[in-house]
């Protein structure tokens, strides 16, 4: 059994059949993609592994428990972070004050704020978080405020944010999404490193086929809800049913 278990998921939105008999094993220690076109029910499925979204049948486990019908921050406590397509930042905080957030919530404790709205934390809390910049190459910029950063930044930031929380699984909802190359090269380059320095399971839901194949060791393809092909990305470019899925090729032509 992989670390994260998706069985026989199907869920309609009204008439809609946005996801039918899905099933998807994530093999601790990888980094698997899904991907498939416009309405293939990538992020639908994504939202049902975060427990957003309740299927109308079928199972969703992580590490052998149901992730369905949690709260956030119960998935959060799971081993579970989540990275949206908009970056998630709190851009009135400067870069080290967002950091500071997660490296609270990890030691279950509270922040407060100054006469000045500034947060107050002791020693411990901002060795932390000065600790995650510093892996995140954003130790130069601790005391921008967020808002300010390119998408690129912002972007490293909230994947740091989520790192400072210790997941076993990190989810990616198109991580790239309005990046310009040279912030997408650089996103590629920071999870590789993370992927390399943690022991930690990725899946990542991309349309940048360059995002996908650079970092994939396994590939998911969706189409109309349902799961074509789940190969390796060198089976997986030019497969007859992918092709089909994308251009609109009959396989076997």
């Amino acid at each position: 059994m992989g670390i994260l278990e998706v069985r026989d998921v199907s869920k309609n939105f009204g008439g809609l059949k946005a996801l039918s008999d899905v099933n998807l094993s994530v093999a601790e220690g990888t980094v698997h993609a899904i991907i498939g076109p416009n309405g293939a029910g990538k992020s639908t499925l994504l939202n049902c592994l975060v427990g957003k979204l309740i299927p109308d049948t079928g199972s969703v486990s992580f590490e052998g428990q149901s992730v369905l019908g949690r709260k956030p921050h119960e998935i959060n406590q799971m081993g579970i972070s989540r990275v949206f397509q908009t970056p998630e930042i709190f851009g009135d905080l400067s870069v080290l004050e967002n950091m500071m957030i997660p490296c609270f919530a990890k030691r279950d404790g509270a922040f407060e704020l100054n006469a000045y709205g500034r947060m107050m934390a002791d020693g411990e809390i901002v060795e932390r978080a000065e600790h995650m910049l510093e892996d995140m190459n954003m130790a130069d910029k601790r005391k921008m405020h967020a808002a300010s950063m390119s998408r690129g930044d912002k972007r490293r930031l909230e994947i740091g944010m989520c790192l400072a929380q210790e997941p076993r699984l990190l989810l990616l909802d198109e991580p790239t999404a309005g990046m310009a190359r040279a912030d997408t090269n650089n996103t590629i380059d920071l999870l590789k490193q993370i992927k390399e320095d943690r022991p930690i399971t990725i899946a990542i839901i991309e349309h940048d086929m360059h995002v996908v194949f650079s970092l994939a060791e396994r590939i998911t393809v969706l189409a109309q809800g349902t799961p074509l092909v789940e190969d390796t990305p060198a089976n997986i470019k030019g497969h007859p049913k992918v092709r089909e899925a994308y251009l609109g090729e009959q396989s076997g032509h």
